[in-house]
């Protein structure tokens, strides 16, 4: 038992910081990105052993992120009221106020569609590993990602070329 449960705290040690870029990307919300990252780790842990006898446990517990991230309509029960947040973490590199833009405009995507994006294009999956993460045929993957390309460049002011995305 010990062991199962050292192994799972360096899987989760190496991978939380992933995990939750993920989750911040899909949900463009500090706190949703953590509740959704502790979610995904818990169902990870229960089914510890089924998780580490995949082919790959990472994108196993990825699976588990989007899934949960799709599935899980957010409880409004609760009397939770969002408020303005401020960033946990500075990038040097990158202008925040992109970042910003980006992380709203992503908000405005439809749940799929921002599946889509993220896992397209920060995640760097192929068409085919998409369609297989959300249960998508290949052919949604890529009409979904034009659409949402469209959309991101509609909501960022970023002129689309004639003829292109």
């Amino acid at each position: 038992m010990r062991d199962t449960e050292a192994e799972f705290a360096a899987f989760m040690a190496a991978r939380s910081a992933q995990l939750y870029r993920s989750a911040y990307l899909l949900t463009t919300s500090t706190s949703a990105a953590e509740d959704l990252v502790q979610t995904a780790l818990a169902k990870a842990y229960a089914s510890w052993s089924r998780v580490r006898k995949a082919d790959d446990p990472v994108a196993y517990v990825h699976g588990i992120v989007i899934k949960t991230f799709l599935s899980e309509r957010r409880r409004r029960s609760s009397a939770e009221l969002p408020v303005a947040e401020v960033a946990d973490r500075v990038v040097a590199d990158a202008d925040p106020t992109d970042r910003l833009a980006l992380a709203d405009a992503l908000a405005l995507l439809p749940r799929t569609d921002r599946a889509v994006v993220v896992l397209r294009f920060w995640e760097d999956r192929s068409v085919a590993q998409t369609a297989h993460d959300l249960g998508l045929s290949e052919a949604a993957v890529k009409n979904r990602s034009l659409r949402a390309l469209r959309a991101l460049r509609q909501h960022l002011d970023i002129p689309i070329p004639n003829g292109h995305l």
